[in-house]
C-alpha cells in the first residue's frame, strides 16, 4: 500500500500540459471494470445527493481521471481518494498537487476491498462515501461499508440501473439484496444515467443510488447474524413458499408464528417487508 499525501510544489503550466497529454493515453482497463463518467449533470447530482459541504470528510473510491474529485474539491470538503489502478496514481498526484499540498486532498494507492478503512483515520459515521465503482464489486462495497463497524454517514454510488431498481424494490418485490441494504439505511434512486454518459459506454444504463441515515439501529433487539441466516434461508428456493424454506432452521411452530404475525402461509420471501422479517426473526428466537 502506497500513500501519496503531499505534493512538493504547485504544478507548472508545463506539468499541466504533460498530465493533459497523459490523460489522453489512459484508456479504461477492462480487467478493472472501468467506465469513466463524463456527464457533468450526473457528477453534480452525486454531490447534491450526498449533501457535500465545506468541512465534510469524503471517501472517494476509484477517482479515475478525477472528474468527480474536481467537483468534490469545489465544495470545500476534505477528500480521501483510494485508487487501485497503478497508471492513474502519478496523473492524479500531478493533477491535484496543489490540493494535496494544502491538505484538501489525500491520495491512497490501494485496493479498497483489501484495506481496513480505519487506517485512513475514518471513524463510524464521521464521513460520506461517494463512488463511481466497477459494477462487479458493488455488492462487496455494500457489504464492507454497511455491515462493517466503520459505516459512512451517507453512501452515494453509481450502480447498474437494474441493481438500483432491485434495491428500492421498484416492483414491490423484496430481494436478498434490497433487504441487506434496507436494514442499514434508507435507499433512494436519485437519477438514471444512460450508458452514453460513460467512456467507454457500458452495455447497460446506470443510476445514482443514495443510502441515507446509515446505522445498525435495526439490530438493537435482534441478532444481526441470525437475521441474515433467516433471510438467506428464506430466499434459498424462490419457488417455494417462505414457511417451507424456514422449517429446517427453527424448531418453533412456524404456522402459529405466521398466524400471529398475520403472514400468509402462501407468502414467498419476496412478499415479506422488512419490518415483518424483523418480527419473524424475533418470534423465532423468543423463548
Amino acid at each position: 500500500m502506497v500513500y501519496y499525501d503531499l505534493a512538493t510544489e504547485t504544478p507548472s503550466q508545463e506539468t499541466k500540459m504533460r498530465y493533459n497529454d497523459i490523460v489522453q493515453t489512459i484508456h479504461a482497463k477492462k480487467s478493472l471494470g472501468q467506465n469513466f463518467l463524463k456527464s457533468k449533470s450526473a457528477l453534480t447530482a452525486m454531490i447534491k445527493a450526498g449533501e457535500i459541504i465545506a468541512g465534510d470528510t469524503v471517501l472517494e473510491i476509484g477517482p479515475g481521471k478525477g472528474a468527480l474529485t474536481e467537483k468534490l474539491l469545489e465544495t470545500g470538503a476534505k477528500i480521501i481518494a483510494v485508487e487501485k489502478d497503478d497508471r492513474l496514481i502519478e496523473f492524479l498526484e500531478e493533477k491535484f498537487a496543489e490540493e494535496m499540498q494544502d491538505g484538501a486532498f489525500r491520495l491512497v494507492h490501494a485496493d479498497i476491498l483489501e484495506m481496513d478503512v480505519k487506517i485512513l483515520g475514518l471513524k463510524n459515521h464521521t464521513y460520506k462515501l461517494i463512488a463511481n465503482i466497477p459494477y462487479y464489486i458493488t455488492g462487496l462495497i455494500f457489504r464492507k461499508f454497511l455491515e462493517g463497524d466503520t459505516q459512512p454517514e451517507k453512501l452515494v454510488m453509481m450502480v447498474q440501473k437494474e441493481i438500483a431498481d432491485r434495491i428500492i424494490a421498484r416492483d414491490g418485490k423484496e430481494s436478498l439484496l434490497s433487504l441487506s441494504v434496507k436494514v442499514y439505511g434508507e435507499p433512494q434512486k436519485i437519477m438514471k444515467v444512460e450508458k452514453e454518459n460513460f467512456s467507454p459506454a457500458p452495455k447497460v444504463d446506470s443510476a445514482i443510488l443514495l443510502v441515507d441515515n446509515i446505522s445498525k439501529d435495526f439490530f438493537k433487539e435482534i441478532s444481526e447474524r441470525r437475521f441474515f441466516e433467516v433471510i438467506k434461508a428464506g430466499f434459498a428456493h424462490k419457488r417455494k413458499v417462505l414457511i417451507a424454506n424456514l422449517k429446517n432452521i427453527t424448531k418453533k411452530d412456524l404456522k402459529n408464528i405466521f398466524a400471529e404475525l398475520k403472514i400468509s402461509e402462501k407468502a414467498r420471501a419476496e412478499d415479506i417487508k422488512l419490518e415483518d422479517w424483523k418480527n419473524l426473526v424475533s418470534e423465532m428466537e423468543s423463548q
